[in-house]
């Protein structure tokens, strides 16, 4: 064996080949090949992080003045709202992925800063079931409560009500000393190690969480939960095995609108926001008898009934419809007298409606640009829009009828047709001659 192996290299060089999309400065294709959100998906392009607020600025700042801004201590603060899409140009209009990014905004620091400190509230958004399972009322509870569990809301309460006691009962209590951050202090507060070592009774601090006004009238039952001890601290997990013991109908309602509103009264929020994407799932598949019964309690959980919910307004329902739904379900809660409560109607001026009209030509730039951006290979001193120009993604807004979906599907296809076809500029006129205008119809 000789050892010029070593020093030896091949006759014939490996040539690197660019990225497909490296000669537009693009890691990949930015735009999505399906264009819907899916908020549990890894990928940028399909979550809702990748996200232009400027488009829907005036829409936010409505539900901003409206809901988030307004004290939920006020009696009147809306508890029942709507997102209404005014346009018949089908899915896509970008709800979606407002809603994702709204929740964001809320749930970074409990809307404290949004409203001031006048509010502590997280967001959860739900979405039934394209299959019609969430018909009855029950079924939509029911999801609502997954949604809770999976936020893990009630963990972040178990640990706020720990660590209230604990400053309360030390005074002198230094919480950057013990908590470099906010997964420190969360594990540490789950730990029964962490309370023996720093010296803390636990049995104490239970005493003192229990005393807490908001959890004197829950049911043993329920108490029980917090009754925890350094053998086994109480996670949410704990909730979610004891609500499964629970037989439906009325002690899942109070379990929902009152025992868990009480945990997180106790724990310091004062409201919550839910809300609840493609609601047309519902009342598509309800008969007019089923649409008026969820309607009537609808109104019993969130306004009339013997709920701590009812009583104090801590759920804020945000229902997102599509154009047309609302006559679909106008009857029902004319019935109910809901539409008393919360109209749903566009006639005077509710400012419990938020109007979501399709975006305008001027939205589309940023909008293209914003997915384009992030997938820069290098942040050169180049035109924002390449490959584009401003004419053809004019032209791709128009030929979608300005939904956002189908603007964002098109600047897919075009690229990879422009990526195969080899030209340096997806021009106006590369557009009119290349593009297939029946891929619009499959969206």
């Amino acid at each position: 064996m000789t050892l010029s192996k070593y020093s030896k290299r091949p006759k014939s060089e490996l040539v690197i080949l660019k990225g497909r999309y490296e000669i537009y400065n693009l890691k990949e294709n930015p735009f999505p090949t399906y264009p819907f959100i899916s908020q549990n998906s890894n990928d940028a392009r399909s979550n809702g992080n990748i996200y232009e607020p400027s488009i829907r600025q005036q829409e936010y700042k409505l539900i901003e003045d409206n809901f988030f801004k307004v004290p939920q201590s006020d009696s009147n603060h809306f508890r029942l709202g709507y997102i209404i899409d005014t346009s018949y140009i089908g899915r896509g209009n970008g709800k979606s992925a407002f809603l994702v990014n709204t929740q964001k905004n809320i749930n970074q620091d409990f809307a404290l800063s949004i409203s001031n400190e006048l509010n502590k509230c997280f967001a959860i958004t739900v979405v039934p079931e394209a299959s019609g399972r969430t018909k009855t009322f029950e079924s939509f509870v029911e999801l609502i409560v997954q949604y809770i569990f999976a936020s893990n809301f009630i963990e972040d309460s178990l640990i706020s009500l720990r660590l209230e006691a604990i400053m309360e009962l030390s005074k002198n209590f230094d919480i950057d000393k013990y908590f470099s951050n906010e997964v420190d202090l969360k594990s540490k507060l789950k730990s029964p190690d962490w309370y023996l070592e720093n010296g803390i009774d636990f049995k104490v601090v239970l005493q003192h969480i229990l005393s807490n006004p908001y959890l004197r009238g829950l049911p043993q039952s329920f108490r029980i939960f917090l009754s925890d001890s350094l053998s086994q601290i109480v996670e949410q997990g704990h909730f979610e095995e004891y609500y499964k013991t629970l037989k439906p109908g009325k002690s899942k309602l109070e379990f929902v609108f009152t025992h868990l509103v009480n945990l997180f009264l106790a724990a310091g929020f004062n409201g919550a926001y839910i809300f609840v994407d493609d609601f047309e799932r519902i009342p598509d598949f309800q008969s007019e008898r089923q649409k008026k019964d969820f309607a009537l309690e609808l109104r019993t959980c969130l306004f009339d009934g013997l709920y701590t919910n009812s009583k104090v307004g801590f759920y804020n329902f945000i229902l997102v419809l599509h154009a047309g739904v609302p006559r679909l379900i106008q009857s029902a809660w004319e019935q109910s007298g809901l539409d008393m409560r919360a109209p749903i109607s566009f006639e005077g001026t509710a400012k419990n409606i938020i109007r979501f009209d399709k975006i305008k030509q001027q939205d589309a730039l940023p909008l293209v640009q914003k997915y384009i951006q992030a997938y820069r290979i290098h942040e050169e001193s180049i035109d924002k829009l390449y490959p584009f120009t401003e004419e053809s993604i004019t032209k791709i807004a128009e030929l979608s009828d300005y939904n956002a979906s189908k603007i964002i599907k098109m600047a897919y296809d075009v690229l990879e047709n422009a990526v195969d076809s080899k030209v340096e500029v997806i021009s106006l006129d590369f557009l009119l001659t290349n593009y297939d205008y029946n891929n619009l119809a499959t969206l």
